[in-house]
């Protein structure tokens, strides 16, 4: 048979067919570019620091698949390490001696965790952790705080961030009332408001809160205000789960609770224990973890969780992330981006603030810091809008939501930085 010509598959192309395959043409909202206009890019490939889509377009990336990337996509030792581990089955459903090594990896990094569960998403971490504060604690009550976003269980659509606040929706229809009944929430950065809850309540099992919020954009913690809300829950006996999805090995090896000093109860982590790969884990002393089935009651489980593939490519991803001089690394590169994004906003007398952590940065059009939801929901989202096209007709991709953080790799060289800042210079003069 005679072998037909390629036909060239454009982002509009395949967009308009999966409108009509896929809710919104996406499997995960905020992809869909609701928050900035225009059609999404649907990416062919990914090397180092760039992505590349199916227009033949390369992107300098500061996604990095919302995180996990911390060592650039496509890793040459993760990927040999992968197409090595496939030979020998992608799952298995029983132990593997993989799991074990990547357990004992995270444990090490990590202060407040003795014992781990792995899972096979942050969503199911954030779940899991719940369920296992309120089993131990014999209460039904949950604070978290407005603008955060822990994923998509029931108990955490309540005034969240991420995409439901890109989308600018309510709280989500199909949570039932009596369940968002017993989810609290309060103001990030305001430790008053905090004790005011704990006041007028007895039974709240625990308090859930990304240390570094990364879900309306990066918003970092304000002095001596992690500590407050850890003092808060042990005077009351709540449970303090720190969301470290986006934090955990990404802002110091081990996670925002080694940077700030402080010490959570439970712990959850995402997909950069698996070098970008779908995972997540939560973690606690020996003593709360024993809660979880099968050594308590607390019942969880997960065909998936220890996949092999998963393990393997977070294996080499933290063994790598041992090394200081990587955090040294990502520390200069994102200063030296952060300073000079703002210098050039500066210079072309277009209003923002620029937020860092790290290797996480969100840049807000606003003139007022931003330490809470209401303060990022003043920044001006049109603006960021046209920003962000602008940035991606120069080659630099961004997120597509004022709410989203953005990352910078191992894999951005000086050189990378430098056309970035040299992007968002044109970006700002044409805004």
């Amino acid at each position: 048979m005679k072998q037909q010509p390629a036909i060239h598959k454009s982002s509009e192309d395949l967009f308009a067919r999966a409108v009509e395959l896929m809710p919104g043409g996406v499997n995960s909202p905020v992809r869909a570019f609701r928050g900035v206009g225009g059609t999404p890019r649907f990416i062919r490939s990914a090397q180092g620091p760039t992505i590349t889509d199916v227009d033949g377009r390369t992107y300098i990336d500061y996604v990095g698949s919302w995180g996990p990337m911390i060592l650039g996509h496509a890793d040459a030792e993760v990927v040999r390490a992968l197409q090595e581990a496939t030979e020998n089955g992608t799952s298995f459903g029983a132990p593997n001696e993989l799991e074990v090594e990547l357990a004992e990896e995270i444990i090490d990094a990590v202060p407040s965790i003795e014992m781990v569960r792995m899972v096979s998403s942050g969503t199911e971490a954030t779940m899991s952790a719940i369920r296992l504060a309120r089993g131990v604690t014999g209460r039904s009550k949950l604070i978290k705080f407005e603008g955060c976003y822990h994923g998509h269980g029931d108990s955490l659509l309540v005034k969240a961030g991420s995409g439901v606040a890109t989308l600018g929706l309510p709280d989500s229809p199909g949570v039932p009332r009596p369940l968002a009944e017993e989810t609290i929430t309060v103001p990030f950065n305001n430790a008053d408001q905090l004790r005011e809850v704990f006041s007028a309540h007895a039974d709240i099992a625990a308090v859930i809160i990304e240390p570094v919020v990364g879900n309306m954009g990066c918003v970092p913690p304000l002095p001596g205000y992690l500590e407050a809300v850890r003092e808060i829950t042990k005077t009351n006996g709540a449970l303090l789960i720190f969301d470290e999805v986006m934090t955990g090995f990404r802002v110091a090896r081990g996670g925002a609770q080694e940077l700030y000093g402080i010490t959570p109860d439970i712990t959850t982590l995402g997909k950069i224990i698996g070098g970008g790969l779908p995972v997540g884990a939560y973690g606690g002393t020996k003593e709360l973890m024993n809660s979880i089935a099968p050594a308590g009651p607390v019942y969880q489980a997960g065909t998936l969780s220890g996949n092999p593939l998963s393990m393997t490519a977070g294996l080499i991803t933290l063994r790598r992330l041992r090394d200081q001089s990587i955090y040294e690394q990502l520390e200069r590169a994102s200063a030296k981006l952060c300073d000079g994004v703002a210098y050039a906003a500066r210079e072309a007398e277009v209003s923002t603030v620029t937020n860092r952590v790290g290797s996480m940065w969100t840049t807000f059009f606003t003139d007022e810091p931003v330490v809470n939801w209401d303060s990022a929901n003043n920044a001006d989202r049109a603006r960021y809008g046209k920003f962000f096209h602008a940035m991606l007709d120069q080659g630099v991709y961004l997120a597509p939501s004022q709410f989203e953080a953005a990352f910078v790799s191992a894999a951005h060289t000086d050189e990378a930085i430098e056309k970035t800042i040299e992007a968002a210079r044109k970006a700002f003069v044409s805004l």
